[in-house]
């Protein structure tokens, strides 16, 4: 088996082996995966960070041995705290990357970084201050940036970033934590999710104090929860019916 780290800021993670498939997912700078299956332009690939699996063009990460991949996995993550930042690499060339960046492969890469990181596990108040990043940032399927997020990539990087692990879909997400009866047990970072008519799991969001709630519905934006659902200010409706809330921390 081979096993790979991205060497670039923002990788797209596909559906199928091709440019023209969805983009279920990204791979971040610095983000380590097994490769489990090997096409003439595309790998398969495993995350290690939430067991993720989709396709990555093969010119968009580099080789690194086993040895080097479980060093890796063990180490706790050192992330890039800044929005955007830089590395810079052989010849003085600067390579943006962006909130969320996994730092733990700098000396692989032969890569140096001067911008702010974190590298502990944060208290559960800090998930809502945490959110205030990502503020604003436009709705994209599978992003995970303050660039383009979706509704769990959003949730999964704002723990990751305190230090916490969620599984990156919403689906997924939900089968975590704790589960809690009513909105009144909650507190704020605790997570709420959504379902569809067929009461399939499809949205999820951060709970904040007083009957609001943070998640990414076009934007990453602030709304009203309450027993029924999200409230949403703006359209004076309804968006979404509540199905479950969660404890995770």
């Amino acid at each position: 088996m081979q096993y790979g780290i991205c060497n670039l800021s923002i990788v797209p993670l596909r559906l199928e082996a091709a440019d023209t498939s969805e983009m279920v997912s990204q791979v971040l700078y610095g983000d380590v995966f097994k490769v489990l299956e090997l096409r003439k332009s595309w790998h398969k690939i495993r995350l290690a960070f939430d067991k993720y699996e989709g396709w990555i063009d093969h010119k968009q990460y580099i080789e690194i041995t086993k040895e080097v991949y479980d060093v890796l996995i063990k180490e706790p993550l050192k992330l890039s705290t800044d929005l955007v930042e830089f590395v810079q690499g052989e010849n003085q060339q600067l390579l943006p990357i962006t909130l969320g960046s996994t730092l733990n492969g700098l000396n692989l890469l032969n890569h140096s970084f001067d911008g702010t990181f974190s590298d502990v596990k944060l208290p559960k108040e800090n998930i809502i201050d945490t959110t205030f990043l990502y503020l604003n940032a436009p709705y994209l399927w599978g992003g995970k940036t303050p660039f383009g997020i979706d509704c769990s990539g959003f949730t999964q990087m704002v723990y990751k970033l305190n230090g916490y692990k969620l599984l990156r879909d919403a689906s997924q997400q939900a089968t975590q934590g704790e589960a809690l009866s009513f909105i009144e047990e909650s507190e704020p970072g605790d997570l709420a999710f959504f379902d569809n008519s067929e009461g399939h799991i499809v949205h999820v969001g951060i709970i904040m104090k007083d009957n609001y709630i943070v998640h990414a519905h076009g934007k990453v934006r602030i709304d009203r929860l309450d027993h029924s659902g999200i409230y949403n200010v703006d359209k004076r409706t309804h968006t979404h019916k509540l199905r479950v809330i969660k404890k995770i921390i």
